[in-house]
């Protein structure tokens, strides 16, 4: 905060920030009559996408007082935006601005009576963001002259003697030590003390936490050859401290963090031991970052005499801990040091290192603080650091995980963190070489090729990156044709850094199926604007200048916008020309783009109202990233908070996706514990899912989409115990991964079913129980895609061609999608036997009698033999250990002889509950357990760092609802619950407060969104279930005579085209059956759910007219594809805050016919920008003015209006208009 005073005497407490979307009406009234002549014509929406820098002041009522812009290029269009830096050399003498160091001003206004201390603040707060900003300059026409606001801020620039410029534009400049000066460092000295001490004592208790106990005056005294002390001074006050020591524990940092780019922290000597066979990963696997694995050369002593560059630490991701593959146990290494020449190794006698011989290379940061207010200078005092350590070229620092970042360490590189880390602190380091400010980027030539190949020759895509930019020298053009532009960064004349990069010519794809216009409006870029980034490396030395690297990217190659996709591994081997791209180290600075929703077109039906093919292409799906010239300047906040999740549930994915793609901060420490990792890592698998019924949560596109392995750690393993005390988790009885927030997300799963005993005769209340001896090998409970693969792996080696008996056993649907998946592998139905099991509480596997006969008519047709209710009595095994028979107690009758079936295979889908292993470690962690892990309304168990969510878990008995758990719910939602709950934590964006109301605290939250069951059945029958939230009921179960309710039901089970659908004594869908042959678009009946039926086309009033013989055509019509938009819900938002708005203001309702106005115009806008995704609707650019208006005119020249059909006055075609003016009528009226 600061305080500007107007001419008047007034004075104002103004805040700095970032200028908004919403801020442009505002900054519009600030407008004078001598802006236009000082800054020409602008278009501020334009601008602020456009702008690297864009800062707005407001005042405590938040009324904006003034704003600026800021660019990399001048204003006024003096020169092109690639060549300023040349055309300012010059015409101007004696100048030191480079694009590194430089802004333009392209607007500023303010409100008239402060415009003076305004300017001054703007462009302080300018300064204070961007350490790196030495000048701001401004080109303004020579006959125009400055305000005396502006005129105290800025200097004139004088042209060189041969210079035109003084006849057309006037140069003005405003250098940083007029407004934020650099800060002087000196050795400490006693008499600092006292001004240290009122900087310390505010901050004391997080300093204790971060840096541990320590004298201030011990440290000051203390000075000799292996500590150093220093402060800055600001007007001959001391205003900040930082304490060196030279004495570092290298081996432990080691041991602990990946070091290979650095060399370990040591000078190279001739006896150093770099190269460590790799172990062979346990699963195999390997993501995307394996298309790069770098092995980097260490930074030496010799490449600091002459700048590290090519032969320095050339290393994509490591460094920055960027990327991360799975990590199996028994191997530490971390997903990010995949690129470093010195991984860490786990072997059977214990962990390998690199050895390094030579002396230590490191000094460390002990002790740092500063007066809040000088901060952003912090970086000052590493000048001085390196001066008084001549022969030690590296700088480190260890903070807390829990410490957010401070300005100082947005300078260093972070460490890779080996994941099972138990030091407790992040390592940050810093090289000498990073304190140069001569780094320049420029478009690659033909020289530069020897430089590039040296620089990237240690990359495992070191030929196509070498390649691409030996296309651009030569050719500019990919052999296809496509423009290719090349560049380097390059320090005192040797390249460190170079990234390629080509137009992106799937821009209309990118918008229809990724939320890119987050972050740009389309309507402000042009097609040429839009690059492709395909490879970026960068020394790690010179990483934190990695945002400015891609800043002239943009400037130099004429682009606003930069993307970056990231495909998945398995389709690594089909993109080698022109999609191989290296893993980049600028992911850090780039944001990822969440995926959109897509409509399931019925191209058939559409004919040629369908979408144009950029739009509806099916294409190999991958992660994208971006950046432009607004979020390039722009930085993440840092959260190095230790975040473990253990089970890779739908609960545990999606709270991973929330956290991966929260738009303000960057998650650093993410690791999840699974049995077989990420799913989706094999889509050749999926085939097999058909075993297990489908969520519908999550498929491989998502997963594709996602790319979680970019951002999160893995360690293939089982949880067998939790250390609440020492915080850490056991995985597999070997490893400790420790974790300062655990999110317990295992969920339940099958388990191996105990029989009873021969003599048994009834189900006891003790039934079912675990079996706790050896699982034979034939037996398989199938709880993810990767025990189904195995089982139909096992089935067609051992089964398919022996005709051997297959037992499927159980009380879930799962027993019918598990039949049809063995019945499609190949094995005759004869050969499988179904036995039901007991039902449980979940209730019948299929809620609908019509659907439970016809299945069991198709299993019988199938030859497939069904057996009623009975129990697992026991089984015999074989000298080989397998299932050779299994004997079942029918409960109809006691007196009935057991049923003994041959065995060759048993699936049991009879008993699902918590892993055992996961039990005995809640248990033996003393958290409370209840049949299932206790949680609040909030996730938080008995310990404040243990969350925990799914249907692993229940609510406490103090909520007195024991029939509700997350079972009832959608685990998507149950997820992103479970992330926003614990946002607050970590997002340092003020929240809105608010009380919450007394006794809330003893409510169970409210969820939405329904829940999904859908797969194929025999008889081949494709199946979904939709069903609101809450404690599931059969369908045939007769409702509430109060519920008015009513059910709609077209076609015929047996006839494989049923279609139900229930809707809600409120006319709102709240469940939907599907069972026919034939696929269905399931994306599409899930956005049914929760909608009114009026909305529906008048659902009901055609049903009742006899006009609806089959849904599923129905649900094809081109009326309906705006409701499968993803973007529809904020229509609706909108005509809500419409209708709400007008309701409050008590205006009467009119009853006219057709839309009123008010909403007419947001459904128009709505079809006009997502004109590519529904052509079916009408062009609506000549329905802008409301019918309204043209009937009043009318009525007002005495004319009587034509009364105008419902799809004319919304510009709809007729065959798709008739849905959406079913918004707007009002709930009185009737037909």
């Amino acid at each position: 905060m600061a305080t500007v005073t107007s001419w008047r005497g007034n004075t104002e407490v103004v805040t700095a920030r970032r200028t908004e979307s919403r801020d442009v009406p505002d900054i519009v009234t600030l407008f004078s009559p001598v802006t236009e002549d000082l800054f020409g014509r602008i278009d501020v929406t334009y601008l602020l996408g456009v702008s690297n820098l864009a800062l707005t002041l407001c005042n405590e009522k938040n009324e904006v007082l003034a704003h600026a812009a800021f660019l990399d290029y001048p204003n006024w269009n003096i020169t092109d935006q690639a060549e300023w830096e040349p055309f300012l050399h010059e015409n101007y003498t004696n100048n030191k601005c480079t694009p590194l160091n430089t802004l333009f001003v392209h607007l500023f206004v303010a409100k008239e009576e402060y415009a003076a201390g305004c300017s001054q603040e703007i462009v302080r707060r300018a300064f204070i963001l961007l350490p790196e900003l030495q000048f701001i300059l401004l080109f303004i026409p020579s006959e125009e002259r400055l305000e005396l606001a502006m005129g105290n801020v800025f200097e004139r620039m004088m042209p060189a003697p041969s210079s035109r410029m003084e006849r057309g534009f006037t140069l003005l400049a405003c250098p940083r030590h007029r407004c934020h000066p650099q800060l002087y460092v000196r050795q400490a000295r006693m008499e600092d003390y006292d001004d240290l001490m009122l900087i310390w004592m505010p901050q004391s208790e997080t300093l204790k936490e971060t840096y541990g106990e320590y004298l201030l005056v011990d440290l000051i005294e203390r000075e000799g050859e292996e500590n150093q002390a220093a402060v800055c001074e600001v007007d001959g006050t001391a205003v900040g401290f930082m304490s060196l020591c030279s004495h570092v524990n290298i081996s432990l940092f080691q041991e602990c963090f990946d070091l290979g780019p650095f060399h370990g922290l040591c000078k190279p000597h001739p006896e150093d031991i770099l190269e460590v066979p790799r172990k062979p990963s346990v699963q195999g696997d390997k993501d995307e970052s394996s298309q790069t694995s770098p092995k980097a050369e260490p930074v030496s002593s010799q490449d600091l005499e002459r700048v590290p560059g090519a032969d320095a630490a050339v290393q994509e991701d490591g460094a920055v801990a960027v990327s991360q593959t799975e990590v199996p146990v028994g191997d530490t290494s971390n997903t990010g040091s995949k690129g470093s020449a010195a991984p860490l190794l786990e072997t059977e006698e214990g962990d390998l290192h690199p050895v390094y011989r030579g002396d230590p290379n490191v000094f460390c940061i002990r002790l740092f603080f500063i007066n809040e207010k000088y901060e952003t200078r912090s970086l000052d005092f590493l000048q001085y650091a390196f001066s008084v350590f001549p022969d030690r070229d590296l700088c480190v620092i260890l903070v807390p995980h829990h410490v957010p970042e401070f300005p100082l360490l947005q300078s260093f590189v972070r460490a890779v963190p080996s994941c099972t880390s138990r030091l407790g602190r992040e390592l940050y380091v810093f090289h000498r070489a990073g304190l140069l400010t001569s780094f320049n980027v420029r478009k690659a030539a033909t020289s530069d090729l020897q430089g590039v190949k040296k620089l990237v020759e240690t990359l495992s895509l070191n030929e196509k990156i070498w390649s691409d930019s030996k296309i651009f020298t030569e050719a500019r053009r990919d052999p296809d044709g496509m423009p290719v532009q090349a560049f380097v960064a390059e320090v005192l004349d040797q390249i460190v850094g170079v990234s390629v990069t080509r137009d992106e010519m799937d821009i209309e794809y990118i918008r229809s199926h990724y939320n890119i216009e987050e972050f740009i409006h389309f309507n402000h870029h042009q097609q040429e604007e839009h690059g492709h980034l395909c490879h970026f490396v960068l020394n790690p030395v010179f990483h934190h200048y990695t945002k400015y690297f891609l800043k002239e990217i943009l400037r130099l190659g004429h682009k606003s916008s930069l993307y970056y996709p990231i495909y998945p591994e398995y389709v690594e081997a089909q993109f080698q020309r022109p999609r191989a791209h290296s893993l980049t180290s600028a992911l850090h600075y780039m944001a990822p783009v969440r995926p959109r929703r897509q409509i399931v077109y019925p191209l058939r039906e559409l004919g040629a109202s369908a979408p144009s093919e950029q739009v509806s292409k099916d294409q190999l799906k991958y992660s994208l990233n971006h950046t432009n010239r607004k979020l390039v300047l722009e930085s993440k906040v840092c959260i190095n908070s230790r975040i473990v999740v253990v089970g890779a549930s739908d609960v545990g994915i999606s709270f991973l996706e929330t956290l991966v793609f929260w738009p303000r901060l960057k998650f650093n420490n993410l690791t999840l514990i699974s049995i077989h990792g990420l799913p989706g890592k094999d889509p050749q698998s999926s085939k097999y899912r058909r075993f297990l019924i489908n969520s519908h949560c999550f498929n491989d596109d998502d997963y594709a989409q996602m790319s979680l392995c970019s951002w999160v750690s893995v360690v293939v393993g089982k949880m067998t115990s939790i250390n609440r005390s020492a915080k850490y988790v056991v995985v597999s009885k070997e490893k400790k991964v420790p974790y300062d927030y655990l999110v317990l997300c295992t969920g339940q799963s099958y388990q191996a079913l105990a029989p009873t005993g021969a003599h048994s005769t009834e189900v006891t209340s003790q039934w079912p129980q675990r079996y706790t001896e050896k699982v034979p090998s034939n037996h398989f409970t199938l709880n993810n895609a990767q025990d189904c693969s195995e089982a139909a792996r096992w089935l067609q080696e051992n089964l398919v061609s022996s005709r051997g008996n297959v037992i499927v056993y159980g009380n879930t649907i799962d027993i019918y999608t598990t039949v049809e998946a063995l019945l499609s592998l190949g094995i005759d139905g004869s050969c499988i036997h179904l036995v039901r099991a007991p039902l449980s509480s979940a209730g019948p596997c299929l809620g609908d009698a019509a659907l439970e006969r016809v299945v069991g008519d198709a299993l019988a047709q199938a030859g497939v033999a069904v057996y009623p209710d009975s129990v697992l009595a026991e089984w015999g095994q074989d000298e080989h250990g397998h299932i050779a028979w299994a004997a079942f107690k029918p409960l109809e009758s006691a007196a009935t002889e057991p049923l003994r079936l041959p065995c060759s295979a048993f699936f049991s889908f009879a008993y699902r509950t918590l892993d055992y292993e996961t039990f005995k470690a809640i248990s033996d962690a003393c958290l409370v357990f209840d049949g299932r892990l206790v949680i609040d309304a909030k996730f938080h168990t008995n310990d404040a760092s243990i969350r925990a969510a799914g249907p692993l878990t229940k609510f406490s008995r103090r909520y007195f609802r024991d029939d509700v758990t997350h079972s009832n719910f959608n685990s998507k939602e149950i997820g992103f619950e479970l992330a926003a709950s614990m946002l607050s934590l970590f997002d340092p964006s003020p929240q809105p407060s608010s009380e919450p109301p007394e006794g809330s605290d003893r409510l169970l939250p409210v969820y939405r969104r329904c829940k999904v069951q859908g797969g194929v059945l025999p008889g081949g029958y494709n199946y979904l279930h939709i069903s609101k939230p809450g404690i599931p009921v059969p369908l045939d179960v007769e409702h509430d005579p109060c519920d008015h309710g009513m059910e709609i039901v077209t076609g015929d089970a047996a006839a494989g085209n049923y279609f139900r659908m229930r809707l809600s004594r409120y006319r709102m869908v709240e469940s939907i059956t599907c069972f026919a042959k034939e696929p269905f678009p399931v994306p599409n009946y899930i956005c049914l759910y929760g909608q009114h039926e009026r909305l529906l086309n008048d659902l009901c009033y055609r049903w009742r007219a006899g006009q609806l013989s089959d849904l599923y055509s129905y649900f094809r019509e081109p009326w309906s594809m705006a409701i499968y938009h993803d973007r529809f819900i904020d229509l609706q938002k909108e005509l809500r805050q419409t209708l709400m708005s007008e309701q409050v203001a008590g205006q009467s309702p009119e009853h006219k016919p057709g839309p009123k106005p008010a909403f007419r115009e947001p459904v128009l806008r709505y079809l006009r920008q997502h004109r590519a995704q529904l052509p079916m609707y009408a062009p609506t650019d000549l329905y802008r003015l409301p019918a309204a208006d043209t009937d009043r005119g009318v009525r007002e020249r005495g004319e009587r209006a034509p009364p105008l059909p419902d799809a004319q006055r919304l510009g709809l075609k007729p065959s798709a208009a008739v849905a959406v003016p079913r918004l707007f009528r009002e709930p009185g009226r009737t037909r």
